[in-house]
């Protein structure tokens, strides 16, 4: 992703034209982000693992036990 921000601020500079191209990028990127779900991976009872899914591809496995994870587990918790 750093790199299509890159190109389009390289873009810019070059034409008028390139401003709408970069518009382009970040709603494409922001529709991305919109498909994020978290998957709970469980052994036993006890959450081992939280997969970030985007559709059906695994974007990352993020650690229960970090700061991010538990922020995670805490909405799920307050949600359901």
């Amino acid at each position: 992703m750093s790199e299509n921000g890159t190109m389009a601020a390289t873009e810019e500079t070059a034409s008028p034209a390139a401003e709408t191209t970069s518009q382009e990028t970040d709603q494409a990127g922001a529709q991305n982000t919109e498909d994020i779900a978290y998957h709970t991976v469980e052994k036993e009872g006890n959450v081992t693992a939280i997969w970030e899914m985007q559709g059906r591809r695994h974007i990352r496995t993020i650690d229960p036990r970090s700061n991010e994870g538990k922020q995670i587990l805490e909405l799920f918790e307050t949600a359901g």
